[in-house]
């Protein structure tokens, strides 16, 4: 039996209402999870690019793309391993700003793990951690002895290690 890898779908797609809702709805009909959502505009002026990251064996990870790559509005689709892209998310972690006021020394903790600091108001403190989902969760383990009043992480972002994709845009 194949086992269950974790899959970068990259769609690259002319930016049109709904395709965003048409490549949902074949992930939902194959039964196939979201791990992670983004959408941005990619290095080609007018082509949006759509990055997915699922868990599936590689047949369903083919047979997606295949799917995906037959709607209108889809230039080009393609799968990668996890291990053949390159990626981050981004976290952001509101705490109360008396963990600060108070004499608590979170400046070293923030340092030390390479985030750093946005905004400082009088009631709290946001700070920002780029990483990959364990470091930015880490993070947040460390900040909790301090509150954690609000937290947020992106979808992962991700680029491929190989050359042929770019080239079979252009």
């Amino acid at each position: 039996m194949e086992t269950n890898n974790k899959y970068s779908l990259s769609v690259f797609t002319e930016n049109h209402l709904a395709i965003l809702q048409r490549v949902l709805i074949i992930l939902n009909r194959r039964r196939v999870n979201i791990e992670s959502l983004h959408s941005s505009e990619s290095e080609v002026s007018g082509v949006h690019r759509l990055t997915v990251i699922i868990r599936s064996t590689e047949e369903t990870a083919i047979k997606l793309v295949k799917q995906i790559d037959k709607q209108v509005e889809v230039i080009r689709a393609f799968h990668h391993l996890e291990d053949d892209t390159v990626f981050q998310e981004i976290a952001l972690y509101k705490v109360p700003s008396n963990a600060v006021v108070n004499g608590i020394n979170i400046g070293s903790l923030i340092r030390d793990n390479y985030a750093r600091i946005l905004a400082i108001e009088s009631d709290f403190m946001i700070t920002e951690k780029t990483g990959h989902q364990e470091e930015t969760h880490d993070f947040m383990k460390k900040l909790e002895p301090y509150g954690i009043l609000e937290f947020a992480r992106s979808g992962r972002v991700s680029l491929t290690k190989q050359l042929a994709q770019m080239s079979a845009l252009n």
